[in-house]
């Protein structure tokens, strides 16, 4: 591997849980939009299903299915009310779970929320060789887990090591 890797841009997709917002109204949704198309890579769709895990299921399949998609951000329906349930949508569909993502997450959490942190069940894993990361509804939130933990992790310039990097080694 060269001492200096170049930044590869990877197909990103988003898909926004919520019962009450539409498109329009999705500021978390947006944020990591803008945050992906800041650091170079590329949006490959943008969606948003109700608060159910089987139409959560049949938008993430296809895109963990769709060789074209890379990585899937979701945002809402990881906390604790009896419609959160994000986190029963995708852990069943993955392959590997990814622990330290939603420990790293909550620890970063609580420096900015103090204790409300718990709350978050964010999760992370991969899925037929496509990372998934599912972050919590606020656009605070998406900008603190795709800044301080996602970001770097899908660059691979990264050092001393990046999940982008290790991509090509997904399907062994």
């Amino acid at each position: 591997m060269p001492d200096s890797p170049e930044f590869i841009p990877l197909n990103i997709a988003v898909l926004t849980v919520s019962d009450s917002r539409t498109l329009k109204e999705d500021t978390s949704g947006q944020a990591l939009v803008d945050g992906l198309t800041a650091a170079g890579h590329q949006g490959v769709d943008r969606q948003l299903v109700a608060d159910d895990i089987y139409r959560i299921r049949a938008v993430v399949s296809t895109w963990i299915a769709d060789p074209r998609v890379n990585v899937i951000l979701t945002t809402g329906g990881t906390g604790v009310t009896g419609r959160d349930g994000t986190p029963e949508a995708i852990l069943p569909l993955l392959d590997k779970q990814i622990e330290g993502f939603g420990e790293l997450f909550r620890a970063i959490s609580y420096e900015e929320i103090q204790t409300s942190a718990l709350q978050s069940r964010a999760v992370a894993g991969v899925a037929n060789g496509t990372y998934l990361f599912c972050l919590p509804g606020s656009s605070g939130a998406c900008r603190t887990a795709w800044e301080k933990l996602i970001q770097a992790q899908l660059d691979r310039r990264t050092r001393p090591c990046n999940l982008a990097m290790l991509m090509p080694r997904l399907r062994e």
